[in-house]
Parts: structure tokens; sequence; C-alpha cells
């Protein structure tokens, strides 16, 4: 009898054992941030669904501005989020832009670690530049194909073109004030029109501006008959996209690196464009497309 209880004991013990070493699952609580844009809301959602996949728990926050998501993630609100080179070492550390990606993500990595305890991984072809966009058959006829062409036509007919914009890129020191220093051009303000990002392409299809701001990787572009004017002078650096994290995220979880490594080679701006256009203008559900991107790709199942 003492041998049976003896052996009762130790599968009981066992088996507490075990359920406590399980339970480190539900600990892998994640919180994604991301910008209020649709190629954002695809990359939360594809990190989402990977990390899911590896028994995290995920809550996602969407719908904050550029300098909203970086100050949740500095205050660690939020854990890890998808951004921008560019927006990162411009932006929010106010250094120099880099043209060159990955010696813009180096730079990146370097300072944001040792001055804001911010990890950035899983640098991809995701190249979300900002763009100035024409109607193409517009821009034919008034003979504008470059940011200079166009510096040229406002500068010899003032007052002649409108642009729309977001109020960030209307701020930015690598937004339109930049643009317009680099190039040697001003739109007159009255010619001025902030509007939420989105619309931006709304109101340029419509006739309703000549120029609007948007981003390179947009399906809209294509769909909508639009020409991204050459950025001939290399104003824009590179805004390939990253994974940012928490450097007590990336510690705790060094595992999200593997988690996304596939990424790294799969994500580029045509794949993302098509993506954006599947949302955007076949009004498909964010989660479908990410899902149905993953699966494709064998990085979920179906």
């Amino acid at each position: 009898m003492k041998k049976v209880s003896l052996l009762i004991l130790s599968i009981i013990f066992m088996l507490i054992i075990s359920a406590c070493s399980g339970s480190d699952d539900g600990d892998k609580q994640i919180t994604i941030g991301s910008k209020t844009f649709t190629e954002q809301y695809l990359f939360a959602k594809i990190s989402t669904l990977l990390l899911e996949e590896e028994g995290f728990d995920i809550e996602e926050t969407t719908d904050l501005g550029s300098t909203a998501l970086r100050q949740a993630l500095n205050n660690q609100q939020v854990d890890l989020t998808w951004d921008y080179v560019g927006t990162a070492l411009v932006t929010y550390l106010d250094e120099e832009p880099i043209t060159d990606p990955q010696k813009a993500f180096d730079a990146l990595n370097e300072i944001d670690q040792s001055e804001n305890d911010i990890v950035w991984t899983n640098l991809n072809e995701v190249d979300n530049t900002y763009t100035l966009m024409m109607r193409e058959d517009h821009a034919n006829e008034l003979g504008i194909s470059t940011i200079s062409d166009l510096a040229d036509y406002i500068n010899n007919n003032p007052d002649e073109l409108s642009i729309a914009t977001n109020a960030e890129f209307y701020n930015r020191p690598d937004g339109l004030p930049g643009v317009e220093e680099h190039y040697g051009f001003e739109f007159s303000d009255g010619n001025v029109n902030e509007m939420e990002t989105g619309l931006t392409y709304n109101a340029l299809r419509d006739e309703e501006v000549d120029v609007a701001v948007g981003f390179a990787t947009d399906g809209r572009i294509d769909a909508f008959g639009f020409i991204n004017l050459e950025d001939d002078q290399t104003f824009f650096p590179s805004y390939n996209a990253a994974a940012a994290m928490t450097t007590e995220t990336y510690e705790k979880y060094p595992e999200i690196e593997e988690i996304f490594a596939p990424l790294d080679d799969l994500l580029t701006s045509e794949t993302m464009r098509a993506m954006n256009y599947e949302v955007d203008i076949e009004e498909r559900s964010v989660d479908e497309v990410a899902r149905e991107f993953l699966v494709e790709n064998d990085l979920i199942e179906e």
C-alpha cells in the first residue's frame, strides 16, 4: 500500500510540475501597435497571426499617429510595432536622413537601443516612402514626371496647382517643408488642402486637387491611374519597414525575431502593394488578406 501511495503521490507531483511548466504560453502576452492606414493594419495582423500560432496572447492597439505610437512604445504601453527606419531616424531621433536601407537600419538600432531601450529587427524590402502623385494623364499634359519638373512648373505658374496632404506630412521636416526647401519651390497656402491620409487619393482621383501625398506601396496608385513623381534629387530617406520592440520584450521573447524571419524576404514593396490593393480596392478584410498571405507561404495553417 505504501508503494502504491508513493507512486500516486509521485504521479500527482509530476502532473503539478507539468501543469506549471505548461503555463508559460499563457503568460506570453504582447501588445502590438499600429498606425492609421491599411499597410500598418496588415503588419499588425500578420504579426498577430504569426505569434498566436506560437502560443502568444495578442492585444492589438490600432489607429495611432506616428508620434502617439512612438510614445506608446517608449512608455511600454505597446510592446511591439512595425515602423519605418526613415521615420524613426528623422522624426523620432532628429538624425540626418540616410538613403541606404541597411545603413539606416544599423544606425537606428545603435542609437535607439542605447538611448531609448528600443530594439529594431527584421528589416525587409517594404519601402513605404512618401510619394507625390499626379493623375498620369494630367502629368503627361503638363510634362511633369519628376519632382524637379513639378518645382519648375510651380515656379513658372504660381498658384495654379493644388496639393492634398495629411497634417503629418504638412508639418514634418522630411515632409512637405523639406521637399519644398530641397527642390526650391512652394505651394501657396491657399492651395494646400489638409485631410486624412486615405482621402488624399480620392481627392486626386476626383480632380479636386492636382497633386497628392501618398505612400509608394499603396495599391490605389495603380488602380486610380496615378504616377509617382520621381524623387530625382533623392530627398526622401529610406522608409524600409522593420519591427521595433522594447528591450524588455526582445529579451523576454527572443524567439520573436526568428518567428518573423521568413518575412524578411517575403515582404517586398510589390507584395505589400498587392495586399493593400486587396483591402483598399477589392474591399476585403485585413484579417482575410493577412491570413491568406501567411497560408500561401506556409507560415500558418489554413
